[in-house]
């Protein structure tokens, strides 16, 4: 069977191809490195070393500290930036060990958790009030996918369109408004319901208010600021 000469070329454009979407995914990697490291990694720890290792609060929420520690006096150090996210983590792990020392009450104990969504959702509503939101940091890597031509689109786009900023904006205003939402609702039911409802009720409502963040933001805000990245790109090319 032979070769023709279409069939090399297309297999060449193939080859290409390949060899750039593994560059992307290689560049997108190191962006996805900071929100892994700032919440996944000491909030993942937290819960498996409590309920995997079966540490203590205290315990587990002291050695989960030490991530954040870390990445926050780093920053601060060496890099001379302020990591706004890894020192929210650690903030939210200082309230939860002070918490802890009082919480003799096994109702106090499940109003608890609800504190690591409060400080995480006004954390992020203040980053939005300063016009720094803190979400951006997790949200942008998704959208730039380690494109450099994206990552221009989205740097014009930040400076010049307030149609953007408003999305951006809107994409921490969700999640922080769902986090304090959450917060409450499991504040009311830890001292209204029984406790053994609480117990499992506390995870759905959690759960439900992550899926409802995504959604929220989705709709609202990474869904808009992808056509317009789309548009900006497509501007770009043309020009």
């Amino acid at each position: 069977m032979s070769i023709t000469a279409t069939e090399i070329s297309t297999a060449a454009t193939t080859s290409a191809d390949r060899a750039g979407t593994a560059e992307e995914t290689a560049a997108a990697k190191p962006s996805f490195l900071p929100l892994i490291m700032d919440v996944a990694v000491p909030v993942g720890s937290y819960y498996l070393l409590k309920n995997g290792f079966g540490m203590s609060t205290m315990a587990a929420l002291g050695w989960s500290s030490v991530v954040p520690a870390v990445r926050t006096v780093w920053g601060v150090v060496k890099e001379r930036r302020f990591n706004a996210l890894a020192a929210l983590i650690l903030f939210v792990n200082v309230v939860g060990l002070a918490l802890s020392l009082v919480a003799g009450d096994p109702r106090l104990m499940l109003a608890k958790d609800s504190g690591v969504s409060s400080a995480i959702g006004i954390g992020i509503l203040v980053s939005v009030k300063l016009g720094r939101p803190m979400m951006t940091q997790g949200m942008k890597p998704f959208l730039v996918k380690g494109d450099a031509a994206r990552a221009a689109a989205w740097d014009r786009l930040a400076a010049g369109s307030e149609a953007f900023r408003t999305a951006e904006r809107t994409f921490s205003l969700v999640w922080g408004t769902v986090l304090l939402t959450e917060c409450v609702a499991k504040a009311v039911g830890a001292y209204t319901l029984p406790i053994d409802t609480m117990v499992w009720l506390g995870t759905v409502v959690t759960v439900a208010s992550l899926v409802l963040a995504f959604f929220l933001s989705g709709r609202f805000a990474v869904v808009p600021m992808e056509k317009m990245l789309e548009h900006e790109l497509a501007a770009g090319t043309n020009s």
